[in-house]
């Protein structure tokens, strides 16, 4: 290691390397604020959640749960559950619009 490598820390350097980079920042910024609204009111943090995992299958076709198991699944299952019976917030599913 060199006297230069000692000295430069580019840890903190937040630049997207492509898009796959850039959409991973996006993702944990948006995990961040949903982490936020939870601090003050867990229940419109989980109608978040719910919503955009509604959204999320309707925009795959209605293929969301192809990328998920186990209790990442049964999350799905429930918050689609929850919009079909008029209990989500505003959101339809795929085909149910």
């Amino acid at each position: 290691m060199t006297t230069i490598d000692c000295l430069v820390d580019d840890s903190d350097i937040d630049v997207p390397i492509d898009d796959r980079d850039e959409g991973e920042r996006r993702a944990l910024e948006l995990a961040h604020r949903i982490r936020l609204v939870a601090v003050q009111d867990p229940e419109q943090a989980q109608r978040l959640v719910d919503e955009l995992i509604v959204a999320l299958d309707a925009a795959l076709g209605g293929t969301f749960s192809e990328h998920l198991d186990g209790v990442a699944r049964e999350v799905l299952e429930r918050a689609l559950a929850k919009s079909r019976n008029g209990h989500g917030a505003g959101i339809s599913p795929a085909g149910n619009s």
